[in-house]
């Protein structure tokens, strides 16, 4: 019953800890390429790297008569003892990576080595061809096709090419953040998305990053006992509502690690709320004695030897760079009146001055500490009185013609069976949704002409994403147009959106539509949600009292008026019976 597995088997179970889809094939390559010295890395794709991935580096290249064995499992040139393992200063070492690609999906691989010929060799389904003379350049070119070919179960989870291609751009975001002095480029279908020469960190975070990120950075320096730390933290306006733009590295290795971002995270606990994330990028160099990455043959997990020291210094060199924004908060501590301060009992006159309540005063002293205003109480018991014996309005909805706005936040208003508050951004987020909902199948959203079109930039996967989600927000009453590589220009808003804000709601909305996507139905009502939350009025947000009466008239005629789209309450309806109890009257 027990058999041993075929070479061919074992080859594509190894394979799929390795190569799980076109960017871990990326990864294996550029580590490759970095660990053999290049300075230029280009890597053009196709198709998301499901039909075509090829890289072509300037390093040190593959001599001829090793190129077959480059391509046997547990073949490497970066350890050759046990003891090299504990000392690991380059990113590749287990030997698994050329032979696990080799065996699911065809491979051709030309290379030169200094001062030698050129050599060529391809492999179909983990079998070696025979090595050919090819053109001497410097460097290694290696072309993947159809990966997966023969492993249908495994392409079968494949994303669309669209999701694969933004996995690509982040593994090579990763890298060019790692080694800003080498120079990437990465072309997919014909389209330049990524052009980078060797350059500081700091230009190259605006680079590979957005334009945005120009003077909005902090930078970090730290060095304490064997470690050191450096890179840039982003400042408050980098804040974003999904993870996905924290970079830690180590030894110039991307690693993930829970407890080294809860480090960051902790240094900048009292600024963010929850569910924000601050951008960041540290290099944290560490002895390669006291970290061992031979954990998982992806090479993302490390362990350290003294991890909770390293999380230490992490967290005080984080909270040294942020020193500039915490000194510019204010203190918000109550001061203190101290043990003499009592609130007066009583009016005391000063010379030339009368008392303005004193007129039909009748004050009787019954004590020295207190002073009875009789009129002034009986008046107020007469008030209280009268409300409670006032007629209640007829009608048992919203009394829009006694409408107020408390706090530039809440709409308030009297119905029959006691009061209704309504919270004026959740309110029209409901409007707003079902009205984006209504336009995907029907009309379009009302547009508004900007009298000076916006001109937006956006990072390489943002710029493909937004293309994904172009035809809904036109629905929604946006207008814009491509101007330029990954910039677009807008020339219109929803009417229902204020002007001047569009840039930071565009981008807001793709930020949270690859996040939230997976609590809705589908994308459509994640998107129509993402908009009504950031295009809806603001609590702060001042209303007249037509848009009072607007909004809740609005509302009402929604199919769900008394919960947004993220299932807060839009309405708390307070009976007289609870503000009697309240009161104490029942």
């Amino acid at each position: 019953m027990i058999k041993e597995l075929s070479e061919d088997l074992r080859s594509k179970i190894s394979a799929g800890e390795v190569v799980e889809r076109p960017a871990s094939v990326v990864k294996e390559l550029v580590e490759n390429s970095l660990d053999a010295g290049a300075t230029q890395i280009s890597i053009v794709v196709e198709k998301g790297g499901q039909q075509l991935i090829q890289l072509t580096d300037n390093g040190c290249g593959i001599p001829g008569d090793e190129l077959p064995i480059a391509f046997k499992r547990y073949s490497t040139s970066k350890i050759a003892t046990v003891d090299d393992l504990f000392t690991i200063d380059t990113l590749g070492f287990r030997g698994e990576a050329l032979a696990s690609i080799a065996s699911v999906s065809e491979i051709n691989v030309v290379s030169t080595s200094e001062n030698s010929d050129g050599f060529e060799m391809s492999i179909t389904n983990g079998e070696l061809g025979e090595v050919q003379p090819a053109p001497a350049v410097k460097g290694t070119s290696i072309t993947i096709r159809d990966l997966f070919y023969n492993t249908p179960a495994r392409k079968k989870f494949l994303k669309s090419p669209r999701m694969e291609f933004r996995k690509v751009v982040e593994m090579v975001r990763r890298f060019a953040l790692a080694y800003p002095d080498r120079a990437f480029k990465l072309i997919s279908d014909g389209r330049d998305i990524l052009n980078l020469q060797s350059e500081d960190l700091e230009s190259r975070i605006v680079h590979v990053m957005d334009p945005a990120y120009r003077d909005q950075l902090l930078p970090i320096n730290f060095t304490k006992s064997d470690y050191s730390l450096t890179g840039f933290l982003g400042n408050l306006n980098l804040v974003r509502t999904r993870p996905g733009e924290q970079y830690i590295f180590l030894n110039n290795r991307f690693i993930q690690n829970r407890l080294m971002n809860s480090g960051v995270y902790q240094a900048y606990r009292s600024l963010l709320n929850r569910g924000e994330y601050p951008f960041f990028a540290v290099n944290l160099f560490v002895p390669h004695d006291q970290v061992d990455v031979n954990v998982h043959p992806m090479k993302l997990e490390v362990r350290f030897k003294d991890e909770w020291r390293i999380y230490h210094v992490l967290k005080s060199a984080v909270e040294e760079a942020l020193n500039p924004i915490i000194n510019t908060i204010p203190d918000f501590e109550k001061p203190d009146l101290g043990a003499q301060f009592d609130f007066p009992t009583k009016f005391i006159p000063q010379e030339g001055q009368t008392n303005p309540d004193q007129e039909g005063l009748d004050l009787q002293s019954t004590t020295d500490s207190a002073i009875k205003f009789q009129p002034a109480v009986n008046r107020a018991k007469n008030y209280a009185s009268q409300l409670a014996t006032r007629p209640e309005p007829n009608s048992g909805k919203v009394d829009l013609e006694n409408i107020w706005q408390v706090h530039s936040k809440y709409i308030v208003s009297p119905i029959s069976s006691g009061l209704v508050i309504i919270d004026q951004h959740v309110a029209h987020e409901r409007i707003l949704f079902e009205e984006a909902m209504a336009a995907f199948d029907t009309n379009a959203m009302a547009a508004q002409t900007l009298l000076f079109p916006e001109v937006i930039e956006f990072s390489p996967d943002d710029f493909s994403t937004l293309l994904d989600v172009l035809p809904y927000l036109e629905k929604m009453g946006f207008r814009m147009k491509e101007f330029g590589e990954n910039t677009v220009m807008i020339e219109a808003i929803p009417s229902e959106m204020s002007w001047g804000n569009e840039k930071n709601i565009i981008r807001e909305m793709l930020d949270d539509y690859l996040e939230t996507q997976k609590k809705y139905a589908s994308f459509q009502e994640a998107l129509a949600a993402s908009f009504s939350c950031k295009a809806a009025v603001k609590a702060g947000d001042v209303l007249t009292l037509e848009e009072m009466r607007e909004l809740v008239n609005r509302l009402f005629g929604t199919k769900h008026p008394y919960y947004c789209p993220h299932g807060r309450p839009i309405i708390v309806q307070l009976s007289m019976d609870e503000l009697d109890r309240r009161f104490e009257r029942i």
